[in-house]
């Protein structure tokens, strides 16, 4: 049976009149990477705010090991760390004199892992904090939090500052969490970041998780692209209405690239081998077709 480590049920909160937060509900289990994604402003980091005791909601439930995030905040965070997407840090202490701290406020110590991941960060840890860079104060966070045996682990916008290869080295680390059993959920808006590490994803839009699924199973919401080669021509397929973006190659009539409804691609495909199919590619739609698919609504409504 599968372990749910945090569970959010129709989550809400207001600053005055404005609903920051009206239904939130998701759910992250045990060895698992959860990739929360949505729009500039829809509610990722309010939401991990609130998950994490700082925001009192307004209504609806959080729980983190069947506690609740509010009233047992203080037994949570034993178990937990967090890495947020801009950290300020004291400005007269060194990198390696924070890292430390936040290992002892989290009842660590330094220790041979640290000194490994600050080498593998190549972090200057004896320069004093107010001299770093923002990719140099996510380093400081993200090493702390590596160094700190948790069972779950907050990342909201963790790689913000940081070079390709500090990307990859994030990414090898939270893989190897996942492989150790530990639970994950994952702020982003590298959209490739989260398709490469995530086995569950929930979109959040003004406010509301509108979908949580895998990539998978949400794939029925895009569109596949096609580009096709036939003995007939294509007139027919181009006036289907689930074929979109139809383009005819300019220099054989008989080849076209378009989109199709995921989820009518089969009545499309029997009616492309009809024609006598010479060659055939599909591309199925990535995690960045899937949020623009819901970026543009965003745009629609505003």
């Amino acid at each position: 049976m599968t372990e749910t480590v945090l569970e959010v049920k129709n989550l809400q909160k207001n600053f005055g009149k404005f609903q920051a937060l009206k239904d939130v509900t998701f759910n992250v289990n045990k060895g698992e990477v959860f990739g929360f994604i949505g729009p500039n402003g829809a509610g990722k980091s309010t939401t991990i705010r609130a998950l994490l005791g700082i925001l009192k909601s307004n209504g609806g439930s959080a729980t983190i090991f069947g506690q609740d995030v509010w009233q047992d905040a203080v037994t949570i965070h034993e178990c937990l760390a967090y890495v947020p997407g801009d950290i300020y840090l004291w400005p007269n202490l060194t990198g390696g004199q924070i890292i430390d701290l936040f290992l002892k406020l989290n009842g660590e110590k330094h220790s041979s892992k640290t000194d490994a991941l600050i080498k593998e960060f190549a972090l200057d840890a004896n320069k004093k904090a107010r001299t770093y860079s923002k990719g140099n104060r996510q380093k400081v966070a993200l090493i702390a939090a590596f160094s700190t045996d948790a069972d779950f682990y907050i990342f909201d916008e963790p790689t913000s500052g940081l070079d390709p290869l500090n990307e990859r080295i994030f990414q090898n680390h939270v893989k190897e969490l996942k492989n150790e059993g530990k639970s994950i959920l994952l702020s982003s808006h590298i959209l490739s970041e989260v398709e490469k590490m995530c086995d569950r994803i929930g979109i959040i839009r003004e406010g509301k998780v509108i979908e949580t699924g895998t990539l998978d199973e949400l794939r029925h919401l895009t569109r596949t692209m096609i580009t096709v080669k036939t003995n007939g021509a294509l007139d027919s397929v181009a006036k289907l209405d689930v074929v979109h973006e139809f383009v005819v190659d300019t220099v054989d009539q008989q080849k076209a690239t378009f989109a199709v409804d995921s989820d009518k691609l089969a009545g499309v495909m029997m009616q492309i081998a009809a024609l006598g199919v010479v060659s055939l590619q599909s591309a199925p739609p990535t995690l960045e077709d899937l949020f623009m698919h819901y970026y543009h609504e965003d745009s629609k409504e505003a």
